[in-house]
C-alpha cells in the first residue's frame, strides 16, 4: 500500500514502473491512491485531509478486502512518507500493527525541511532569512501543515505491544530532500525503541556499530529492539526523491 509523492497524480511519470518493480517479481498486491485534490480525487488537500485518506485505504484493504494488518505493508515517498507516518501513528494507537513500514525519501517535519529546502536542488529558497533566527521563525508560523513525522514515528515505536518492522530508505544524491532527514528519522525513532536515554553525541557512535558500509558510501542500519523491534535505515548511492 503505497502512498505517492506530493504533486501530479499516480499514473504519472515513473510512478506506474516504480509499481511494476514492486509487484512483477512477487506476489504483492499494490494499492496506491490520489489524495484529495489530486488526479481525479475531488477535495481539498490538507494535512488532516490526506491522513484521513491514507486511514480510510487501510481499512478498506481490511474490511473490504478482507487483509489483515499483519499482511499489510505501509510505504510513501517525498510527501507521502509523512501521509504514512501519520496513519501509522493512527492504527498504532488503536493497537493495531503492521508487516512493515518503509519511508522512502522522507523528511523530518515541514519547517525543517523547508529550512534547507532548494528548488530543483540548486535554488535555496529561504537561505536569505536562515541566518535570522527571529525572522525564519516569523515565516514558520504561516506553515498551516506541519507534517512531523519524527514526533508521529516515535509515537510509533513508544506504543508498539508487539511487532514493529520500520524502514528508512533515502538516496545519497537526492537534491530536493537531502539525506540527512532521514538520519534524523533514523535517530529519533531508534532512539525511542533504545529508550530514549542517548545523546546525539553518543548516538552516532551507537549507530555506528550496528551499521555495515560499503565502499560507494551507501549503508546499512539496523537496531533492534524489545518486543520485536527492528528499525533499518538505507541509504543508497543513486535515486533522488523521484527515482529511488
Amino acid at each position: 500500500m503505497t502512498q505517492r509523492p506530493n504533486a501530479g497524480h499516480l499514473a504519472q511519470a515513473i510512478r506506474t514502473d516504480a509499481y511494476h518493480t514492486l509487484t512483477d517479481t512477487s506476489d504483492y498486491h499494490l494499492v496506491a491512491i490520489d489524495y484529495r485534490g489530486f488526479g481525479k480525487s475531488t477535495g481539498t488537500p490538507s494535512e488532516t485531509g490526506l491522513i484521513h485518506d491514507g486511514v480510510a485505504t487501510v481499512n478498506w484493504a481490511v474490511k473490504t478486502a478482507g487483509v489483515p494488518s499483519n499482511r499489510i505493508v505501509i510505504m510513501g515517498q517525498s510527501l507521502g512518507t509523512a501521509v504514512t507516518s501519520g496513519v501509522a501513528e493512527h492504527f498504532a494507537m488503536q493497537g493495531v500493527e503492521f508487516a512493515g513500514v518503509i519511508l522512502i525519501a522522507g523528511f523530518s517535519d515541514m519547517p525543517t525541511l523547508l529550512t534547507t529546502y532548494m528548488a530543483g536542488g540548486v535554488l535555496p529558497i529561504l537561505a536569505p532569512i536562515r541566518a535570522i533566527p527571529p525572522l525564519l521563525r516569523f515565516f514558520h508560523r504561516f506553515i498551516l501543515d506541519k507534517w512531523r513525522s519524527a514526533e508521529r514515528l516515535t509515537n510509533v515505536v513508544s506504543t508498539t505491544r508487539n511487532r514493529l518492522r520500520l524502514t528508512f530508505i533515502h538516496a545519497k544524491n537526492d537534491r530536493e530532500i537531502p539525506c540527512h532527514e532521514s538520519d534524523t528519522l533514523f535517530r529519533l525513532a531508534a532512539g525511542a525503541a533504545a529508550g530514549g536515554d542517548l545523546s546525539e553525541e553518543k548516538f552516532g557512535a551507537w549507530k555506528e556499530e550496528r551499521t555495515k558500509r560499503k565502499d560507494d558510501g551507501s549503508f546499512v542500519s539496523i537496531v533492534t529492539a524489545k518486543p520485536d523491534i527492528i528499525i533499518r535505515q538505507e541509504l543508497v548511492r543513486y535515486g533522488g526523491v523521484k527515482g529511488v
